[in-house]
């Protein structure tokens, strides 16, 4: 078994591996996750990749304090985990040495499954599994938990991000990080009901043309999701993960369990998809109380 001993090396000058590795970071990941060359070298492409796990592991690494600084024991599960670049580099630059956390990758291709499971076999990181399921199945799962502490969910396609939110709040999950990608679903629905809106609110001026129904639709999908977690108890932050010129797809929403729901969020959320003729989304985002 090949384990990640060999570390990031120390810093020179103009070095450029200096710049974007964290002390201590295992570069035989970074090469076996193909961010890195097999001789070690990173390409703008590769350099761009790892800038964005990196911030995103360090708007996660307060949420993993928070939980082990009230417990012994961490469970984080990725969703619609890919090649689960984001599980490996948060195992490697903050749990590997706290023998109470455990990462989980949910991902439903298994070529990506048994790659995972083979790499992290290699590199002796014992406390991460990767479970082949969609999101029904994980949350019925016996291989995972009743509850887990974090959920993340990056860059999970159009309605991907939804499951997970359903994931989290059926796990009970302390704390959510979403970076959302490709959301269709809702400019979809705005589309197929334009002509009616057209007579029900001059609202729909605000999507009447197709590339505004494209990004607003985007836009409103995360304001809906951002509705529904603090109807469920969670206080709900929103940034930019990168600079735009990183990513496209940038919006970072963070939420934390506070057991206080906002009192009006449920009613906001109901009104916005009635204001705009998508009532036909209410079972996903609204649900059961």
């Amino acid at each position: 078994m090949k384990r990640a001993s060999q570390t990031a090396p120390k810093a020179s000058f103009n070095d450029p591996l200096a710049e974007v590795l964290r002390p201590g970071q295992s570069v035989e990941l970074l090469k076996e996750l193909h961010i890195l060359t097999r001789d070690g070298k990173l390409n703008q492409d590769s350099r761009r990749k790892l800038k964005q796990v990196t911030h995103l592991c360090n708007f996660i690494e307060p949420l993993l304090n928070e939980v082990l600084g009230r417990q012994d024991t961490l469970t984080l599960a990725d969703h619609g985990a890919g090649k689960s670049y984001l599980g490996f580099i948060l195992y490697d630059l903050y749990l590997k040495d706290r023998p109470g956390a455990h990462i989980y990758g949910i991902e439903t291709r298994d070529e990506l499954v048994e790659k995972s499971r083979g790499l992290a076999a290699r590199l002796g990181f014992s406390r991460m599994s990767f479970i082949n399921a969609t999101v029904a199945e994980s949350i019925a799962s016996e291989q995972l938990p009743p509850t887990i502490d974090i959920v993340t969910a990056l860059h999970a396609c159009n309605t991907a991000t939804d499951d997970a939110i359903q994931f989290a709040l059926a796990k009970q999950a302390r704390h959510i990080v979403l970076v959302p990608c490709c959301q269709a679903e809702v400019a979809a629905v705005l589309r197929k009901y334009k002509n009616e809106s057209f007579g029900k609110t001059p609202l729909s001026e605000i999507w009447r043309h197709p590339i505004h129904t494209r990004e607003f639709g985007s836009h409103l999908t995360n304001v809906l999701r951002c509705l529904q977690l603090e109807s469920h108890g969670y206080q709900v932050t929103v940034t930019e993960l990168v600079g735009w010129e990183h990513s496209m797809k940038n919006e970072l929403i963070v939420a934390t369990r506070t057991d206080a729901p906002r009192g009006n969020a449920r009613e906001r959320l109901q009104q916005i998809l009635q204001e705009l003729n998508l009532q036909e989304l209410e079972g996903r985002f609204l649900g059961p109380q």
